[in-house]
């Protein structure tokens, strides 16, 4: 747990455990749970900017807490995966391009649209809702992502892997326990018909899944923190149809 608390967000547990270079590779199991931490974290800000703000900049704000506390790690990986996907037409193109630090742009354009829509949206969901939604929605996107992970195989080698780490593969048990961690926060959504909200980011998460191993034969870690935001993003899109019926 230590480990992907590490990996995937800012907090410097490892000033404060020792943590075995093993562990990383054993990280995705708890990649939902780390999402009660973002989440969390972004809902409570969210609801502290509220209460002296108007919604918009109350959203804005509480985003950018959240890449502060995450490095921005996963909208790197997004913006790659726009640059990659959207200048690259070969497997090595596409490789070579999401590596590449410079921002094209497909990245540039991709993002502005991106957080265009996810400002809007969120802005579109009734405050009465919002501490739920938004914690309940990064377990769940993380959860996804997960699953296809577990299914599709590494696109590139160890080495020339970014974070230079393979993730293990989850046997039946683990997999279970991811599952709880991304499922249990969707519990807090009181109308259970918000709960026909995981069917987009369950769609998104498919379509992903044969895209990415169509083009590559797998995934990378860019594409896993693309979906994760995507998956999201759909989630947050469905509860605003939901709650317009």
């Amino acid at each position: 747990m230590a480990a992907a608390i590490t990996f995937f967000t800012r907090i410097p547990l490892w000033r404060m455990v020792d943590i075995p270079v093993e562990s990383y590779a054993k990280i995705i199991v708890f990649w939902p749970l780390t999402g009660w931490i973002t989440g969390g974290i972004t809902a409570v800000s969210w609801l502290t900017f509220s209460m002296f703000l108007p919604q918009l900049p109350a959203i804005i704000l509480a985003l950018a807490v959240r890449i502060v506390l995450t490095g921005g790690f996963h909208e790197d990986g997004l913006s790659d995966f726009f640059d990659g996907f959207g200048g690259g037409k070969t497997k090595a193109d596409i490789l070579r391009i999401m590596k590449d630090s410079n921002v094209g742009s497909y990245a540039l354009i991709g993002m502005i649209l991106y957080y265009l829509l996810l400002i809007s949206t969120l802005a579109s969901i009734p405050k009465g809702m919002m501490v739920v939604v938004l914690f309940a929605a990064d377990p769940f996107s993380k959860l996804l992502t997960t699953g296809m992970m577990n299914f599709l195989p590494y696109a590139r080698t160890e080495s020339e892997s970014k974070s230079k780490t393979l993730y293990d593969k989850l046997g039946v048990g683990r997999l279970l326990v991811a599952c709880v961690f991304g499922l249990l926060p969707l519990l807090l959504l009181s109308d259970r018909g918000m709960w026909f909200a995981a069917l987009l980011p369950l769609c998104l998460v498919v379509l992903q899944f044969f895209y990415v191993r169509k083009r590559i034969g797998g995934y990378t870690g860019d594409i896993c923190g693309a979906t994760a935001l995507l998956c999201e993003l759909g989630f947050y899109m469905a509860v605003v149809y939901l709650t317009n019926l």
